[in-house]
């Protein structure tokens, strides 16, 4: 396992509403939302929230709901001056959702990293798909990890998170916490606080979740935005409706705590069920 941190670290999630098709519109929301997000050092913004999470409007128009990445994953978009001004000025990471276009055509639901220096870098792409996304985007190709200080935090987009493997590959690269932008529709609230304290307690990890909230139907998000400590304890919760900024931190006296007493990770075999045998009653 990877060396603890050694001091703790401030984090926020975010539940908000963006509006559909509106980047710039979008960008400056973002940027307002981490200036609400005082002494964050991260700051996590829902799945697709530069676009909006609006099928229809992510089909119909992909040239104005897109950002591009260049080869190194830089994007250079003006349209989020507005956010690399709040990144700066917050000194954050900001983890945000976009829809990006990469220069070999691939078309991906990603989370932005923009930087405190103003670097935006398509950090991450979705690995797992959910319904009709599979129609107008590609599958991300590898997981990642964020450094920020001493800790280090893998990246999950929404239905990530509903696969026990992705957290713990994270987990397995050493992360103290996983980072989850995501879209979750009213009407799913059960699963989305199981999941992600699931996350949190399989692998004594930090998690970060960030949702959108309010919309028209069938396009109607839940909040409920929340950081869980490595028990899957709420640290903070938003409610259901409404636009919230929730600030939390996470500390490595606790997390070192927990995987003393919690030993999954030291525990966990190679292969857990390879090997079976077949009964008749």
């Amino acid at each position: 396992m990877t060396p603890l941190p050694s001091d703790p670290l401030t984090v926020a999630a975010v539940q908000a509403q963006p509006e559909p098709g509106d980047v710039a519109g979008n960008a400056r929301a973002a940027a307002r939302l981490v200036g609400r997000a005082v002494g964050a050092r991260v700051v996590v913004l829902p799945e697709l929230f530069l676009p909006a999470y609006h099928p229809p409007t992510l089909g119909a128009d992909p040239d104005a709901t897109d950002v591009a990445a260049d080869a190194n994953g830089r994007v250079a978009d003006p349209r989020l001056d507005p956010l690399r001004t709040a990144a700066a000025d917050a000194g954050a990471a900001v983890v945000i959702g976009a829809a990006v276009r990469h220069p070999d055509r691939r078309r991906t639901i990603s989370s932005l990293v923009v930087d405190p220096a103003g670097t935006v870098t398509a950090a991450y792409d979705k690995q797992q798909l959910w319904g009709g996304e599979r129609e107008m985007f590609d599958a991300g190709r590898r997981g990642a990890t964020l450094l920020v200080e001493t800790w280090r935090l893998g990246l999950g987009v929404c239905y990530d998170g509903c696969f026990p493997e992705h957290a713990r590959a994270a987990a397995g690269d050493g992360a103290h916490g996983y980072l989850c932008p995501s879209g979750y529709l009213a009407g799913s609230a059960h699963r989305r606080d199981l999941y992600y304290a699931a996350r949190a307690l399989d692998n004594t990890m930090y998690v970060v979740f960030a949702n959108v909230v309010g919309g028209a139907d069938p396009w109607r998000f839940n909040g409920g935005a929340a950081v869980y400590d490595p028990e899957g304890r709420p640290l903070a919760r938003g409610a259901d409706t409404g636009e919230d900024v929730l600030v939390a931190t996470l500390d490595p006296d606790a997390l070192a705590a927990t995987r003393a007493a919690h030993t999954m990770l030291l525990d966990r075999p190679v292969d857990a069920g390879a090997a079976r045998a077949a009964f008749v009653a």
